[in-house]
Formats: structure tokens, sequence, C-alpha cells
């Protein structure tokens, strides 16, 4: 059974950093591309970043340079570090590999 299961949510001033961790289980971790995505409510879930088995990355234009996606292969775990975060930023965010989802975590950003 795979899971993804995030963490690292919550609340945080505007220009604040947080990083968010998923955990994966149930896949061979080291040969999935893996994927940040958020959804803030009304809107569709976008594409932040993502990372390849390689380690290669990808982001979307709207947080390059403050947001850095990185995996730990030995804990089967990809981070999400975020920082100057502006209230635009407020969303649920979900990690996702081989179309398998988790639950997200919340991040509000607000003075």
């Amino acid at each position: 059974q795979v899971q993804l299961v995030e963490s690292g949510g919550g609340l945080v001033q505007p220009g604040g950093s947080l990083t968010l961790s998923c955990a994966a289980s149930g896949i061979i971790f080291r040969f999935n591309n893996m994927g940040w995505y958020r959804q803030a409510p009304g809107k569709l879930r976008e594409l932040i970043a993502g990372i390849s088995i390689s380690g290669r990355t990808n982001y979307a234009d709207f947080v390059k340079g403050r947001f850095t996606i990185s995996r730990d292969n030995a804990k089967n775990t990809v981070y999400l570090r975020m920082s100057s975060l502006q209230p635009e930023d407020t969303a649920v965010y979900y990690c996702e590999a081989a179309t398998y989802w988790g639950q997200g975590t919340q991040v509000t950003v607000s003075s």
C-alpha cells in the first residue's frame, strides 16, 4: 500500500520560512520522481516543484528563488524548503509520486 505523508505545515508570518516533508512508503522511493503541488481555496491544484530520480529539479516561475525541493533516498523523504513566504502562498500543499497523493498539509501565511 502506497502512502505519502506530508508534515511541516502551519501558520507563518509574511517573509517567514517553513520546511515541508513528505515521507513515502509502499514505493521504491529512489526509482520515483517526486513532486510538490498546492491548492488554494477556489483554485486548481498547481505544480510547485519536481525532483527526478537523478536529483534534477524544476520549479514553477512563481516560486523560483524562494522554494527548494530536495530528497533523501535513505529516508524515503522529499522536502520543500520555503522562504520569503507571502499570503498568496497560503494553500494546502501536497506531495505526489507515481500518481499517488498525500493527504496534504496546510500552510497559512498571515500576520
